[in-house]
């Protein structure tokens, strides 16, 4: 009989949809594996439905999301792989440490508990949601311009707003208001046990013009894992923004996590 294929769970960030994994999930098929691309809870199934019913979103906290991925992870017959994208990846690293997953990939992963750098980037990012307190417990959706600011500043404007077009949902605010008070919380939910030394392999990927997820950010998040055994790599594509597996270079970036899944055994 042939050997099941593995499983990889896709899990996006704040402001995109789950669809906006398909060209991944093709190709992870493609490449002999079993990929799923869940939502987070309060996800419909389509874009237009998401935009239709924010209030299904509001108020879901980090602790939800993960909560929402476990219960899939722990619904399959084997460990999955995970690959995750700005909170999504952060999601992936939680799971990780969990020893909920084989391996995952974080890519512009949001900020982790000890991860202390906060670029003018970041901030400027997240300020459509943090500006007002009451959006904690809102779902809030970026326009076009704030797209462009935050995803897009390193494509041509055109495809920024065809990304927006395509993909853009509303976002839980909560999930922005923890991560701006997580260093000084005692138990945050964005704490992940970067020490842990029989976790499976973690690579960081980081784009170099990213605005929500600046370089800083990621390379901090590297060194939190300074105390661990276990495998954890970082790449970067310099030129490259928050919109990197989205927009039309998404193919490099999953040929990058693709191979060095392969390297490592997965």
């Amino acid at each position: 009989m042939p050997s099941p294929r593995t499983p990889v769970v896709f899990i996006h960030g704040l402001w995109l949809h789950a669809a906006s994994w398909g060209p991944w999930t093709d190709l992870f098929e493609d490449s002999g594996y079993q990929p799923i691309a869940p939502g987070w809870p309060g996800d419909a199934d389509t874009v237009e439905e998401t935009r239709a019913n924010p209030e299904a979103l509001a108020g879901r906290g980090f602790g939800d999301v993960v909560d929402h991925y476990r219960d899939i992870i722990t619904s399959l017959d084997t460990p999955p792989i995970l690959v995750g994208h700005s909170f999504g990846g952060a999601v992936a690293e939680k799971l990780l440490a969990l020893n909920l997953a084989s391996a995952a990939v974080a890519i512009d992963a949001a900020q982790i508990k000890g991860v202390l750098p906060v670029p003018i980037t970041t901030l400027r990012s997240a300020f459509p949601a943090l500006k007002n307190p009451a959006n904690r417990n809102r779902a809030v959706s970026l326009t076009t311009s704030q797209f462009r600011y935050g995803f897009g500043n390193a494509i041509p404007a055109e495809e920024s707003h065809e990304l927006h077009r395509r993909w853009s949902i509303p976002g839980p605010a909560k999930p922005l208001f923890e991560a701006a008070v997580m260093n000084f919380a005692p138990h945050s939910p964005l704490e992940v046990n970067t020490a842990s030394t029989d976790r499976g392999p973690l690579l960081l990927v980081m784009g170099g013009k990213d605005h929500i997820v600046p370089p800083a950010i990621t390379r901090a998040t590297h060194k939190q894992y300074r105390h661990s055994t276990a495998i954890t790599d970082v790449e970067e594509f310099p030129d490259r923004g928050h919109s990197l597996t989205i927009d039309r270079g998404w193919r490099d970036v999953a040929e990058l996590a693709l191979n060095w899944l392969k390297k490592n055994g997965h």
